[in-house]
């Protein structure tokens, strides 16, 4: 219907208003960085939520320097901190006994130990005893050298890849701060250490590698696996990740890498550096150990510090004070596993946010219902969650603020816009209605709302069925502003000469009216109504005729059936939707009629029983007989005409009836005779002499014949 055309259109703009102003405050939001530090309070949420071990957990043990090893070292050994590096090299002996893959220690040990040369020996010895030791150094804007020191001899890594050079101006640090040579031969690999943590002081982040002095130098991590290796590693840097073997490593454009956390501190096992070197004592003295150094097999261990008077705790999603040599061992169990969280790429983001508000904006802004509204709204706030949530499990940091914002203001926005225009609305459609239903209709059914129930009455319609003669060429012809401005001008005043003559437009399909008369209300004359109407339509369309050329560049004229008969009447449809409208043979025959126009070359034709209850205030001239289409019996067919005219065309009237008579007889030559005196004046007789010779050439008898025109189409 047009009502809902344009209210659809009105709901489509206003759709699309909200969707680019909820566009517009997402992409500022999203490319301004405002809602960073709540989105990362979201991620740790998520972080604390999934944390689990993943397959290459147990691979990882960590021994810490807590705060019951300080008291056993001072209480037994009398060692007061620091600790003689002897200590160290015991846990080196230890892991070595176990059969460990690698050791890293996140230990600085920048000045020769207070305990004299012998004790540096002790560790360096101690590392060359277990071969694969990763070292602690530091890098950033100060150091103790801005040049590689001697005997800091790490393997040869190959950085290559498109990205290489890259990555190495981004991550070139000037400064180190590395272990005293008497310390730093005894390592197999130099390690950085020094990670930076995000804007709101929580470490979610890591920098895989870092260069220094034209050197490769990886995380603690990272060097912990390359250590293990026995050949020199290669990694190289491929677009947004790095490879080294088989394993990737992903980092955005700083060259950082998203940690999944595997949970709360001692998710890796963790042994007291205590228990490890009573144990390492015990077996030197041939006694049983505390522990039995197999726990170590083929594991990567990482020695680091958790007293708190040692501060290397940190803030990290799973906890607020974290062992950083945890962080270290977490980089080398994604590494293993194979499950570093991966950020997402920003148009990604910025496609779905804009889905996310185009989906929402044009749903709201079509649903009537509140309760259903409310419900959808819920559901879409509940998606950039949901979404996340999955996203974490595939191994995605998907953004979650900026997407529940840009929900959030568009259900806002769609929500006031359909309570601000809901009047509107409601307003605008009552006026529709104006436009093509009867306004008796209309009161009857405000005034009795059972009006509005489904079911019908058989009561007898004059019924009137119009359409334009060739619109679909005349539509392809316009764009659609002015094809849509044409219909509505045609359709608006031909709907007001039918309401004007007491008539029901039931509705309009493209071009076409469908109307009645004599329901819902009686009208005792509905045949001459009807009549009327239609004669009145012709009149009008004729005077418009001119203007309507100037928009369309054609003539345009409608044809109209009218039929009288019994019908089924009322509201028809399901209980959610439904039309006033009839059903029935009547209806079908009126509409048939609209058709037959055009074999006659007629533009208006009423049935016989609409010209017998019309009255004598209307010329009529027989037509013809007819078998329309989906019916055997035939009708007699008239075309009305207006009695100043029909008395003035009187000859040419009485002349094709005088034709129509021998066609009748089957004489189809005296009409064809008949009909040619007239055929330059009158379409329908030129139209017989076309059918007359058609049957001529078909060899249809004369004898049984009654003078049916049988239609072929409708």
């Amino acid at each position: 219907m047009f009502y809902y055309s344009v209210k659809s259109g009105t709901k489509a703009l206003n759709a699309i208003v909200i969707a680019i102003a909820a566009s517009i405050i997402s992409m500022l939001l999203l490319f301004s960085g405002w809602t960073e530090g709540i989105e990362a309070k979201t991620w740790d949420w998520r972080v604390k939520l999934f944390a689990k071990p993943g397959i290459a957990t147990d691979r990882i043990a960590v021994i810490l320097l807590d705060q019951n090893s300080l008291d056993w070292a001072s209480k037994e050994n009398a060692w007061p901190w620091p600790w003689p590096r002897v200590a160290y090299g015991a846990i080196l002996e230890f892991l070595n006994r176990g059969g460990a893959s690698a050791a890293a220690l996140d230990v600085l040990f920048t000045e020769p130990s207070s305990y004299g040369p012998d004790d540096d020996q002790a560790l360096v010895a101690g590392c060359k005893i277990l071969g694969k030791v990763a070292g602690a150094a530091g890098l950033g804007t100060e150091g103790n050298t801005s040049v590689w020191p001697e005997k800091a001899k790490n393997p040869e890594i190959k950085i290559t890849g498109s990205k290489n050079s890259e990555l190495v101006e981004k991550l070139t640090k000037k400064f180190a701060t590395f272990p005293h040579p008497d310390v730093a031969e005894g390592f197999k690999i130099i390690a950085n250490v020094d990670q930076n943590p995000d804007s709101d002081g929580i470490y979610r982040r890591v920098e895989s590698i870092k260069f220094f002095a034209g050197k490769p130098m990886p995380l603690l991590g990272f060097s912990a696996f390359i250590a293990s290796l026995d050949n020199e590693a290669e990694i190289k840097a491929e677009g947004n990740k790095l490879r080294i073997l088989n394993h990737k490593i992903p980092i955005d454009k700083d060259g950082k890498t998203i940690l999944r956390f595997r949970g709360k501190s001692g998710t890796h096992k963790i042994y007291s550096a205590a228990a490890i070197i009573r144990s390492e004592i015990q077996i030197r003295n041939g006694e049983k150990p505390q522990l039995d150094p197999s726990v170590f097999k083929d594991k990567f261990i990482f020695f680091g510090f958790s007293a708190k008077g040692l501060f290397d705790n940190k803030p990290v999603p799973v906890s607020e004070a974290y062992p950083g040599v945890e962080v270290n061992a977490t980089f080398l169990d994604n590494l293993l596993s194979g499950d570093f969280i991966k950020g997402t790429p920003r148009i990604y983001d910025v496609c779905f946010i804009l889905i996310m508000i185009l989906t929402c904006s044009f749903t709201l802004t079509f649903f009537k219902s509140p309760v259903k509204s409310l419900l959808l709204a819920m559901i879409f706030a509940a998606i950039p969650g949901g979404l996340c949530l999955v996203s974490y499990e595939a191994g995605y940091w998907t953004q979650f603020v900026i997407p529940e914002i840009a929900v959030i203001i568009t259900v806002t926005l769609s929500l006031v816009v359909n309570f601000a225009t809901e009047g509107v609305h409601k307003q605008f459609i009552k006026n529709a209605f104006q436009q093509y239903l009867n306004p008796a209709v209309i009161e009857q059914i405000l005034q009795n709302p059972d009006k509005l129930k489904l079911g019908g009455v058989k009561r007898e319609l004059s019924i009137f069925f119009s359409d334009v003669q060739g619109f679909t060429t005349i539509s392809e012809a316009l764009d659609p502003e002015a094809l849509t401005a044409l219909l509505n001008d045609y359709l608006s005043a031909m709907t007001d000469i039918i309401h004007e003559e007491g008539g029901t437009v039931d509705k309009y399909e493209g071009d076409a009216i469908i109307a009645f008369w004599n329901a819902p209300l009686d009208v005792p004359d509905h045949a001459y109504r009807a009549v009327k109407a239609a004669l009145r339509c012709q009149t009008r369309l004729a005077e418009l005729r001119p203007v309507y050329k100037q928009r369309t560049g054609k003539d345009l004229y409608m044809r109209v059936g009218l039929n009288t008969g019994f019908a089924v009447v009322g509201n028809m449809g399901s209980k959610d939707r439904f039309d006033y409208t009839m059903l029935g043979d009547s209806v079908n025959l009126a509409a048939r009629l609209e058709g037959v126009n055009k074999e006659f070359g007629t533009y208006t034709m009423v049935s016989a029983e609409t010209m017998k209850q019309a009255g004598d205030s209307f010329g009529f001239r027989e037509l013809g007989r007819v078998a329309v289409v989906g019916k055997k019996e035939a009708v007699v067919i008239y075309e009305p005409i207006e009695k100043p005219e029909f008395e003035e065309k009187s000859d040419t009237v009485d002349t094709f009836l005088k034709g129509l008579y021998y066609y009748y007889s089957g004489d189809f030559d005296s009409a064809i005779s008949i009909f040619s005196g007239i055929k330059s004046i009158d379409p329908p007789a030129s139209k017989y002499i076309i059918k007359c010779e058609e049957l001529k050439e078909s060899g249809v008898p004369s004898d049984g014949w009654k003078g049916v025109w049988v239609m072929t189409s409708k």
